[in-house]
């Protein structure tokens, strides 16, 4: 895979990986992580929100009722 950055971003990460010595390549790979793991529990969230919404919708509804 070839990773083409804009000339600021990757200036930032030069910058970003000499401060924490560091590669460019652990500092981009480490953020690909935290965006995968963010976007599958924002997934396992919604998923969830979706089973309590349905599983309890009467007891919303007679909540939103009263």
């Amino acid at each position: 895979m070839t990773l083409r950055l804009p000339e600021e971003l990757d200036a930032a990460l030069v910058t970003i990986a000499e401060a924490e010595h560091t590669s460019k390549h652990a500092l981009i790979l480490s953020g690909v992580e935290q965006l995968v793991r963010e976007r599958l529990q924002a997934a396992q969230v919604a998923e969830a929100l979706d089973f309590v919404l349905k599983r309890d919708a009467g007891l919303l509804k007679r909540l939103e009722d009263a």
